[in-house]
């Protein structure tokens, strides 16, 4: 009897397992149906005036075979609005798809519209709504003002783009499996992560933030984060796509048994196994430093997208670098120009990619080149620049000039200008002699936005130890920065919470794969953190370097590490002091010119909680200063303790080489100088031989 209890449970058990393999199966099957969808913006906004535009973007993923699309547009106009004559238009990627007549109502009303397939482009779409409010009868007699505030029309941002798609199989190459793994479907699922043995060796955590980066940087959804988690673990086993990451030895055995027979001393290992239940991509080698330039490998995603096939073995000297990232440089704002058509207010954006830790120096400019039509009426036509939405400068267009104008911008220090930005050119073209009793045509007027238009730009590092400033000290020109993590002996799962959101943010800022992060234990020697700039993850009680430094923290926990201690800035109740996260940015005593961040709490949970605080860039505008303290009720308190400085810094010779004018002005004035001192030396020639002459 007992042997068939037993047969009964094993078989119960196996068909369970069976079972759960086929859901898993079926969650994975491409035949089924998804939706997605992408809100229009994080805000309401608005079109005032007759003739107005608004461009909304959204992805298709290259891997989706699209089978409906549809737009949402809620939205409410002004109540003087004359439904007979106004209309609003939506375009796909430049092709015209519906228009329909706005009803004026007192409540938000929802237009249902389907968008033709073909039009779709895989990668970014763009809708264009345009709107054409009238408020005043149309009275061939009498002319109406053609634009004013009283015609508006007010879009929701419960709006969106709503697609309906099957997804393609996966090929079974390493690069559509990258591609998967940071497609929107997956990130906004939550379906993928990073792993790593329990109480990974400090080459597994290396390979694994690298790797981490590569995909945090090309996650197109960056409120969402890839989490590292531990092989093995309940949290692992429920999604769908996995990048497993550890020394041969540690694999576990499910894992060793689909690998190709490699000369793993010699050799790091990137495969795919588990295709049919849980496609993971394996990267191993039983030689730390080859495993270590694997995850450089694949943090180079521009590498891992182009194999198409389901193995790659990296050896010493496998060329795994990422291209120089150009600082001071000439950029084209366009690469083969861009017209604007139709009257009114025409706008054009451009992004300009620049490393976290640098600002935009004296001298940069910008140097636009544009054309425009003659039949405008040009007391009232203007063209404006933009960066950040505030305005740099503007120039009235000129009939004479308009097969050929040109403005030359300085980028005003004022505007603090930091990491990437967008620059945006918008032309005003009114025509002439149009009183609003003339339909003008789609095309007519334009301006065009030639090639040479070009972005010079200067940058010069942002060194404070400030969080208004990071990720620097931690990234510096878009590499890691000689990093020290310092982790507690015992990790459990906040800890490792803790590195997802720390690599994640990071790793979006992250363009070159040549830094380097090295992990360490809590009993680490001050001689390997000489000159390194150090995270500290832990408590009091589980991280020694915490208890060492403790004095040299604004916030400091008592002598026994069982709360958080009030300081000159804010009073904290001994209760409350244990349940806060904090964050502190200090300088590093193990190196000149270097920082510490702690990341710490009374509890592991409150440091996952202090680490939340720098997840993603939605949240780092509430964290500057260099202290911060959060509660699990959401409340941040920022704090300044570091003096500021009251002398400007030092101009240092890179940033003078940078400087184009000061360099010109140099040259000019060596030649000046070098003239005189020959025409002095000729004149002394000349009268030394006239004196000889006299004699």
């Amino acid at each position: 009897m007992k042997r068939k209890a037993l047969a009964a449970v094993l078989l119960a058990s196996l068909l369970l397992v069976t079972q759960a393999g086929q859901l898993f199966a079926a969650e994975l099957d491409p035949t089924k149906q998804q939706a997605y969808e992408t809100p229009f913006t994080d805000t309401a906004a608005s079109l005032f005036g007759i003739l107005q535009a608004k461009q909304q973007f959204f992805q298709i993923a290259d891997y989706w075979n699209v089978s409906d699309i549809k737009v949402n547009l809620d939205y409410k106009a002004s109540p003087l609005l004359q439904n007979e004559l106004s209309s609003v238009t939506l375009a796909l990627n430049g092709s015209t798809f519906h228009s329909f007549r706005p009803m004026a109502k007192d409540t938000k009303q929802r237009l249902t519209v389907s968008i033709p397939v073909e039009l779709l482009v895989k990668g970014t779409n763009t809708l264009s709504i345009e709107s054409n409010m009238q408020t005043a009868l149309r009275d061939e007699a009498v002319c109406r003002p053609t634009d004013n505030r009283e015609s508006w029309l007010q879009l929701y941002d419960t709006s969106g783009v709503v697609v309906q798609y099957t997804t393609k199989p996966l090929a079974g190459g390493i690069g559509d499996f990258a591609r998967h793994f940071v497609g929107l479907d997956t990130m906004n699922a939550a379906q993928n992560a990073v792993v790593v043995p329990a109480n990974g060796q400090p080459a597994e955590l290396e390979a694994a933030v690298y790797a981490l980066s590569g995909f945090a940087r090309s996650n197109p959804l960056k409120d969402k984060t890839i989490p590292l988690l531990t092989m093995g673990s309940d949290a692992a086993k429920e999604k769908k796509l996995l990048v497993a990451i550890a020394l041969y030895d540690n694999l576990p055995a499910d894992l060793k048994t689909g690998l190709a027979r490699q000369n793993f001393q010699n050799e790091a290992l990137l495969q795919l196994v588990n295709m049919t239940s849980q496609p993971t991509l394996v990267i191993t080698s039983a030689n730390p430093s080859l495993l270590v330039l694997a995850g450089r490998y694949a943090a180079n995603q521009t590498l891992l997208g182009q194999l198409d096939a389901g193995t790659k073995v990296v050896i010493e000297g496998t060329d795994v670098s990422s291209p120089a990232l150009q600082i001071g440089k000439t950029i084209p704002l366009t690469e083969s120009g861009d017209k604007l058509t139709g009257a009114k207010h025409r706008t054009r954006s451009y992004f300009i990619p620049l490393p976290a830790n640098r600002s935009v120096a004296e001298a940069s400019k910008i140097g636009l080149d544009f054309r425009y039509a003659k039949n405008l009426d040009f007391n009232r036509s203007m063209v404006t620049v933009l960066i950040n939405d505030a305005p740099i400068g503007s120039k009235k267009l000129n009939p004479n000039l308009a097969d050929g104008d040109t403005l030359t911008l300085p980028i005003p220090q004022n505007l603090n200008i930091t990491g990437n930005f967008p620059i945006t050119v918008a032309f005003d073209l009114e025509l002439a002699n149009n009183t609003g009793c003339i339909q003008t045509q789609n095309e007519m007027p334009w301006a065009f936005i030639t090639k040479d238009s070009l972005l010079q730009l200067n940058t010069k590092d942002r060194t404070d130890l400030l969080f208004n400033n990071y990720p620097y000290p931690f990234l510096r020109d878009g590499s890691y920065n000689q990093v020290a993590v310092v982790l507690p002996e015992e990790r459990d799962a906040n800890v490792y919470q803790s590195l997802t959101n720390l690599f994640n943010l990071l790793g979006q800022f992250v363009e070159r794969n040549s830094g380097e992060v090295r992990f360490f234990g809590p009993n680490v020697a001050a001689t390997e953190l000489k000159n390194r700039n150090v995270m500290a993850v832990g408590t009091f009680r589980n991280n020694k370097l915490i208890r060492d430094n403790n004095e040299k923290l604004y916030f400091r926990f008592d002598v026994n590490g069982q709360t958080i201690r009030s300081n000159e800035k804010m009073s904290l109740d001994f209760d409350y002091g244990k349940r806060i996260g904090v964050l502190q940015l200090t300088e590093s005593p193990y190196g000149e010119a270097h920082g510490l961040l702690t990341v710490t709490g009374v509890t592991p949970e409150h440091v996952a909680l202090a680490s939340k605080l720098v997840a993603n860039q939605s949240t780092m505008w509430k964290v500057f200063g260099d202290g911060v303290i959060t509660d699990k009720d959401g409340n941040i308190h920022a704090f300044r303790f570091k003096q500021e400085a009251t002398t400007g810094p030092a101009i240092g010779f890179s940033e003078v080489l940078e400087r184009t004018d000061v360099l010109k002005f140099m040259v000019a004035l060596i030649l000046v100088l070098v003239l005189v001192l020959v025409s002095l030396i000729f004149l002394i020639r000349k009268y030394r031989l006239k004196r000889r002459e006299g004699r």
